[in-house]
Order: structure tokens, then sequence, then C-alpha cells
């Protein structure tokens, strides 16, 4: 399968987009054995590049085994972008897609999407909140937007599998205010898509958000808040038939950090 937009069309043409994805050159975010992340700018313009050259056999395994669906190329990023959009959830764009190869474990892919600039991370936004809270009504609305988003994401029947506030980006362009702001969902190669979403990686998702927002200053009442506009109903039928998933994200908590520590000591988190 490949998709071309422009401005791809038309300085591939002729060539092996395959071979002329390779060949791109810029600022590389990730470089593993089987994938690579870079950007590179097109006639002035930034595009975020993922190229996957298969994951092998041993890892495809050693995920089964583990009771994990193995993310195989950029097929999963692509559908993910299309669902969002689909479901109302603002993300990225994506301008050139394609996949070659049946074999599951050799199979080579990648994604291009448009850079989202001038965007500033929901981690980085509000790392100061706790110190130096924000506006009212600004920590409201961004609370019910991050809210809205992962309800329509999640009724859609997607999960993330990496649903961090470093995933939401904030528009700079122009400057967020109370009540106007854009917010973009990003990183969705390991996404999964469902007709249905199970409760159990609906959880999942909320509790690596509530832990990735455990340090901004948010109270109990800003928790209640993101509850009732996730659900979309009153606040006494969240608390009544939600208590499993409340108990979760407390038992999720120190397991999540414990993860977390070990990535930093690994070097994992640069």
């Amino acid at each position: 399968m490949l998709v071309l937009d422009e401005p791809f069309r038309s300085l591939w043409a002729g060539q092996d987009p395959f071979v002329a994805v390779e060949a791109l050159a810029g600022e590389v975010f990730r470089e593993l054995e089987g994938r690579r992340t870079l950007r590179t700018e097109i006639a002035g313009r930034g595009y975020f590049v993922k190229i996957h050259r298969g994951v092998g056999w041993g890892e495809i395994v050693k995920n089964l085994l583990s009771l994990r669906l193995p993310v195989l190329g950029a097929a999963n990023e692509w559908r993910a972008i299309r669902r969002l959009s689909e479901l109302g959830v603002d993300s990225m764009h994506a301008v050139a897609f394609g996949v070659r190869g049946r074999n599951p474990g050799r199979q080579h892919s990648f994604i291009i999407t448009e850079e989202l600039a001038p965007t500033l991370s929901l981690e980085d936004f509000c790392c100061a909140w706790a110190s130096h809270p924000p506006g009212v009504r600004l920590k409201r609305a961004l609370i019910g937007r991050v809210a809205g988003m992962a309800g329509k994401m999640h009724r859609g029947g997607v999960n993330h599998r990496d649903f961090y506030l470093c995933h939401f980006l904030l528009h700079l362009d122009p400057a967020p205010t109370d009540d106007r702001f854009r917010l973009s969902l990003i990183d969705l190669h390991r996404a999964q898509l469902r007709r249905q979403l199970p409760r159990r990686w609906r959880d999942k998702d909320l509790a690596a958000l509530y832990f990735s927002a455990l340090d901004i200053g948010l109270s109990r009442r800003d928790l209640l808040r993101f509850l009732g506009a996730y659900f979309a109903c009153p606040l006494r039928q969240v608390l009544r038939d939600e208590a499993p998933l409340l108990a979760h994200l407390e038992r999720e908590t120190p397991r999540l950090q414990a993860r977390f520590e070990r990535k930093v000591a690994a070097g994992e988190m640069t």
C-alpha cells in the first residue's frame, strides 16, 4: 500500500518511495535496530518521518508470550490517525504512508506527518503549576479538553498505550487563551483499534494519564472534574459506577513510578 500527498508525490515522482524515504536527511530523534525517527525539511516546512524495517520474529514471539500485541510497522499509526480524525480528535496530519512485504518480521513501512509547530507539550506547559498555579479558567478548560479528547478516543475504540501529558501538544499560534486553544494528540504508533474498547485498556490509558499529572498540583476536585467531563454524566453516577477505576488508578501509580525509574536508570528517557 502506498499513499503520497504533496510535497512527496512530486518530490519522489519516478522514484522508489521506499528507497527515497531512507535517503531523507535531518535531525534523528530515535535510532533503533528496526525503527528510525527523524525530522526533515522540505521547501522550508518541517516533517516527521518514522521508518520501520521489521521487528523480527524473535521480537514478535516475545511480545505474544508477554500477551502484548507487537507493533509491526507504520500501519498502526496510519490507521490511528485516520480513526481519530473521524472521531473529531485533533492529531497529526499524515502526508505519506507506505508498506510493503508480507512477512510481518521483515515488513518495510514508513509514515510522514506534518510538523506541529509552534507547540508545547502539556507536560512542559504544566510543569510549574505546583508552585505557580495557572488561572482557574484556563486550568478547568484544559482539564475539560483533555477529558473530552480521551472520552471520544476511548468511545471510538482506540486506546493509546502511551497516554501521557507529554503526548498532548498545545498549539502556540495563536497564543492560547482561557476559551480558545488547540490541543493535538501525538505518538500513536502503539495505539490499538477495536470496535469497542475493553475496560482493561481504557483503565490502563487513564492510569498513565493520571500518573503523568501527579506532580503538577492538581487537586482531588480537579480529578473529579476530569472524570465528570470524561464520562459526560453526573459525578454521583461516576463515583458509584466507576469505583473499580478509582481503585485501579491508586494501585497503578507505584507500578508506573517504578517503571519510569527503571527507564531513567537505563537511559531510555532521552
